[in-house]
């Protein structure tokens, strides 16, 4: 009885937080435009669902921001798409999914770098029409790494031992009882460099760079806006007037208001955080995250 009652107040209590973000968010359904430029925030750490940490609100569903780049695209009076970015980047695949649409847009798409534009909400930016970023800035950061939990000589310290039977030698890569032996570093080192290699050719292939200028900044080392300008990472240092200035431009339009699209949270959203918090990757918050699970152990691939 007494669990019960637990329950249903959780349950309550949930609701009242889902109730009152709710008026923090505006629904794309919600917005009438008339000439205007679509605000698309790409903030916190970039994923598939934009879940974080529990409760945590601050991330970015990658299908959220298809859906805002595609109505943006399909209404008339939008005239171009502005991405305001303050992320320090996210999974793989939702960030390269980000970075394809945004490639795709048939209408002028902007990038500004706020505070914070590294590893894959950097390759977001490099596949819009221009980047505008602060000076003081954080961008760049191309580069990959991996990690994983290993207390194998804790248990060893208490007379814990792992024994573990699968049918293929990597079926238990990863996991945190046992160390990495060096066949296991070097399959693993492979797929880190493929990832690496894939994220030069398309940041390289988006900045119109040659592949040589791409590796001399991809060693995963981040460039304040000033630098990366030299290096000809952004295009523009500048704010957000300075971006909405260059978006109308490219769109040959004088005035235009700002409508921000984001997506309503719900109270089912809300729940969605809570479910996911318990399988949510280890390592969270390293810059760029290819936080995926190999093999349903827990090895982070982070860019």
């Amino acid at each position: 009885m007494k669990n019960w009652k637990i329950m249903v107040l959780t349950v309550l209590i949930i609701w009242a937080i889902s109730f009152l973000l709710s008026n923090f968010f505006k629904d794309f359904s919600d917005i009438k435009l008339g000439n205007k430029i679509a605000v698309i925030p790409i903030y916190g750490e970039i994923t598939l669902t934009g879940t974080g940490n529990f409760f945590d609100l601050s991330g970015t569903s990658s299908n959220n921001i298809l859906d805002a780049i595609q109505k943006a695209e399909q209404d008339p009076s939008i005239k171009g798409i502005l991405l305001e970015i303050n992320s320090p980047g996210g999974t793989v695949v939702a960030s390269e999914e980000i970075a394809n649409a945004v490639k795709k847009a048939k209408k002028p798409v902007v990038s500004w770098i706020r505070e914070e534009g590294a590893s894959g909400a950097y390759w977001i930016a490099s596949s819009s029409d221009k980047i505008v970023a602060n000076p003081l800035s954080i961008t760049g950061r191309i580069g990959v790494l991996a990690s994983y939990l290993e207390f194998s000589g804790l248990l060893q310290k208490y007379g814990v031992k792992y024994e573990q039977l699968t049918a293929g030698s990597y079926k238990d890569l990863g996991t945190p009882f046992k160390k990495l032996n060096e066949t296991e570093k070097n399959f693993l080192q492979e797929k880190i460099n493929k990832v690496h290699d894939y994220f030069i050719n398309q940041v390289a292939e988006n900045r119109n760079l040659s592949k040589e200028q791409t590796e001399k900044v991809s060693n995963g080392a981040f460039y304040l806006g000033l630098e990366a300008k030299d290096l000809g990472l952004v295009d523009i240092l500048g704010n957000k007037d300075d971006a909405v200035n260059e978006l109308k431009k490219m769109a040959n339009i004088k005035d235009a208001s700002l409508v921000v699209y984001q997506k309503k949270l719900s109270f089912f959203d809300v729940l969605a955080n809570v479910a996911a918090f318990n399988s949510f990757y280890i390592g969270k918050g390293i810059s760029y995250g290819i936080s995926e699970k190999l093999n349903s152990n827990s090895i982070d691939i982070k860019t």
